[in-house]
């Protein structure tokens, strides 16, 4: 088996450690195989990641879908505080979600809330997803079309709805249904949650 010579090792450990290369992207930096690192760390008794810490290094090293905007006007960042507090409100937020999720039936709030994502950040408009939900009396492509109208995502970027049939018809409906923003990216729900985290911490704080 084809080793690393010793005194390329410290550049090894380097990569690996200090600067968070994958096994793969050290293999490369050294223009050895990847077969020659594994048999080298494990020769020399290094410890490898774990298959959590390899995935949060992949996951830091990913390259963010959006770029935050610096705009600094003050109804650029009344926009922001609201479409945080919005979020704060509204949004999922559980520690397991890999995407932004904001539910609502109103229309001027998610008209709100996509403002704020696209005034506040560059997003990349393929990222986004919408889930109706509504029930089995209505004209779902009408609805569809409507919110499609409302969010300025095409329809082809909603995903299958969600249909109740186990309603009452004399029951209270949402006229347009309801529905769920969403914008694929985990990285900018962490932003949005590091956000909500400064003004909370900043307002809660000021005395009544």
């Amino acid at each position: 088996m084809a080793s690393i010579e010793n005194n390329r090792i410290n550049f090894l450990k380097k990569l690996y450690y200090e600067d968070r290369l994958s096994m793969k992207q050290v293999a490369d930096k050294l223009a050895v195989s990847l077969n020659a690192v594994v048999y080298s760390m494990r020769r020399n008794g290094l410890n490898r990641r774990t298959a959590l810490e390899a995935n949060n290094n992949l996951f830091r090293q990913k390259v963010p879908s959006f770029r935050v905007r610096r705009n600094t006007s003050s109804t650029a960042k009344e926009l922001e505080i609201a479409g945080v507090m919005l979020y704060w409100a509204e949004g999922y937020k559980s520690a397991n979600s890999t995407f932004v999720d904001l539910a609502n039936s109103d229309p001027k709030m998610i008209k709100v809330f996509l403002n704020f994502l696209r005034k506040t950040y560059e997003v990349d408009e393929r990222k986004f997803r919408v889930l109706l939900y509504c029930y089995a009396d209505q004209n779902v492509q009408k609805l569809i079309n409507f919110w499609s109208g409302i969010t300025g995502v095409p329809s082809r970027q909603f995903i299958k709805p969600y249909i109740r049939k186990d309603f009452k018809k004399d029951g209270r409906k949402m006229e347009h249904g309801m529905i769920h923003v969403r914008y694929i990216d985990k990285k900018l729900l962490l932003d949005i949650k590091d956000r909500i985290g400064k003004y909370v911490e900043k307002f809660a704080q000021v005395d009544p």
